[in-house]
């Protein structure tokens, strides 16, 4: 059997479109213990989100992890799971339906958009198969996280690599890095606040709480603490208050080894010992609400800070499938196709079709089966 695939078989009677590849960190099936299982042991073992040598790591995930973990994260989902099942996963498909409903409207037949998930389904792997199905020559791939990090963006990186190793036609390639301090996503971020601010007022205090990571990728010269503070001195900025009264925080810490602080469990805990009378809180590198977002920020979270003497406590949901995110997403896709004909206002589908007929005549002349 050969090793390479022919994703699709090459026909040069038909032009290309531009492929858009929304990719998240993904979610197991269902809130169960086999399900989490199958989910963590993919999940952990990726090399950029743990860096412990293999033949350890197997032992300590398979030995104990994965052993004692899965039970525990499955009660936690399943006081999140809905009617859709995953909330991540089904956020995630209103985003790709409303992106390819949006570009559809400015580009007819040139664009297919896709979902992938980098661990969990729908994969990463059968995104892209998808896409190029659909016939996408060339492929644009927007992971969904703002703030670059090796353990995520470069992550998904990885993934598209492994998958493209094995076809024999590759596409041509762009990759979104990030968009932590984009305009419009700072603007959206803003106007998510403002009108949690119209609806219930201001708190006492502003927490901004982003995914943790060890503090030693920040020594080793990974730059996702840095585009989270300026995500934050940005959003200050467009809110029109000092940054002294933005609080930044970092959550979801994981083993023994020290994360990037403040601790956004400790930094509450802390503030209801004080007796602060109320405190928002938003996830500003979530772009869909999720386990962390719903059940740690949303749920236990607010209960360290209201049982240790704080007050009222508002969770301001992620931007999800808001108009101003969407439109945010179309901006990235639009700046980062530039140059690809197939999004250039000139570009017809006559021009494109005549073009691919006379393409398929002479290939056929030279002997090509399509």
């Amino acid at each position: 059997m050969a090793r390479f695939r022919g994703r699709p078989d090459f026909d040069h009677s038909k032009h290309g479109k531009i492929g858009i590849l929304l990719a998240n960190l993904g979610t197991p099936d269902a809130p169960t213990a086999a399900a989490v299982r199958r989910y963590l042991g993919e999940f952990l073992w990726d090399r950029r989100l743990v860096e412990i040598p293999r033949p350890l790591w197997w032992l300590i995930l398979h030995g104990i992890i994965l052993r004692l973990r899965p039970a525990k994260v499955a009660v936690n989902y399943a006081k999140i799971w809905t009617d859709d099942g995953s909330p991540l996963l089904a956020i995630a498909k209103r985003q790709t339906d409303l992106l390819r409903q949006e570009l559809d409207a400015v580009l007819p037949d040139r664009t297919a958009v896709a979902l992938g998930m980098r661990y969990g389904t729908p994969s990463i792997a059968g995104a892209l198969r998808e896409l190029a199905d659909a016939g996408a020559r060339k492929i644009l791939v927007l992971p969904l996280y703002p703030q670059y990090a090796a353990a995520t963006t470069a992550s998904v990186f990885d993934a598209v690599a492994a998958e493209l190793a094995n076809w024999r036609w590759v596409p041509e390639l762009r990759f979104v890095q990030h968009y932590h301090d984009h305009p419009a996503y700072i603007g959206a971020l803003a106007a998510s606040i403002r009108e949690s601010w119209e609806t219930n007022g201001r708190a006492a205090r502003l927490l901004l709480s982003f995914h943790g990571l060890p503090k030693r990728v920040l020594l080793e010269g990974d730059p996702y603490f840095c585009e989270c503070q300026k995500t934050a001195r940005l959003l200050a900025d467009r809110l029109q208050i000092p940054a002294s009264e933005m609080h930044v925080v970092f959550q979801s810490r994981f083993g023994r080894e020290e994360w990037l602080k403040p601790y956004c469990d400790a930094t509450l805990e802390s503030w209801g010992k004080q007796g602060v009378e109320s405190v928002d809180v938003a996830c500003p590198g979530f772009s869909a609400d999720c386990l962390e977002t719903l059940e740690e920020i949303s749920m236990t979270n607010r209960e360290i800070f209201q049982e240790a003497g704080g007050g009222e406590y508002r969770y301001i949901p992620a931007l999800n499938e808001r108009a101003d995110h969407i439109a945010l997403l179309m901006d990235l896709v639009r700046t980062h196709v530039q140059g690809w004909p197939e999004a250039e206002a000139s570009w017809s589908l006559d021009q494109a079709t005549a073009a691919a007929t006379e393409s398929a005549a002479r290939a056929k002349s030279l002997g090509a089966v399509r």
